[in-house]
């Protein structure tokens, strides 16, 4: 099969995201989506470290390390872009001020329940920061993800085994070899990359899947 790249995920990402939408992206592989969205479409992307009006990533050389995102990446800040303060941007996360956000994770159940911030491992250094309060506040969220772990394990499972970051609150996945839809009835896969079939793409998952 053709699995999709960081990049062309990013794309496919892009491609739903609507004129005049409101939309945090998280650290990680989400900021990779704002490379790949129309120059002619408005898109206002928001930063919880107190930016609205974020653009793609500046050329290299051309970094302004004093303006960053929130995975301290340097970016860069379109025409008409607001700088605020850190509490008032969580404000607009917790409000409900957000159309999409965009997460990472380490696990997303059929319920649509997010685990991304803490593998549970002793050793591992917990760094919660903004997922919380952009997983309840953003009206839709979207995660990012390679379906599988480098152990060969289905990130999309039954039921969560690391800590949660929320519950039912995704609302489509996008991966490197399909999309998923959450809904009432189940999870709904579709845009199957070529050369996979749903078989074994429901092989792959080891979760019950509709064919959308």
């Amino acid at each position: 099969m053709n699995k999709l790249n960081r990049d062309q995920i990013a794309k496919r990402v892009a491609r739903d995201i609507p004129e005049g939408a409101y939309v945090n992206l998280g650290i990680g592989l989400p900021t990779l989506v704002a490379n790949h969205l129309p120059v002619e479409r408005e898109v206002l992307l928001h930063t919880e470290n107190g930016l609205l009006g974020m653009g793609p990533a500046p050329a290299k050389g051309e970094e302004d390390w004093e303006l960053i995102n929130a995975g301290k990446q340097p970016v860069t800040a379109l025409p008409g872009a607001a700088f605020f303060h850190h509490a008032d941007s969580f404000a607009m996360m917790r409000g409900g001020h957000l159309d999409i956000c965009v997460l990472g994770a380490f696990q997303v159940s059929v319920q649509g329940d997010l685990a991304n911030w803490h593998t549970g491992a002793q050793d591992a250094i917990p760094a919660v920061g903004g997922a919380m309060d952009l997983a309840s506040g953003a009206k839709d969220v979207f995660v990012m993800m390679e379906l599988l772990t480098k152990k060969g394990d289905s990130k999309l499972v039954r039921s969560c085994s690391y800590p949660l970051t929320g519950i039912r609150c995704v609302s489509r996945i996008y991966t490197d070899v399909a999309v998923f839809d959450i809904r009432g009835d189940g999870v709904h896969a579709y845009d199957l990359v070529d050369g996979l079939s749903f078989d074994e793409l429901q092989h792959l998952c080891d979760v019950p899947l509709h064919h959308a």
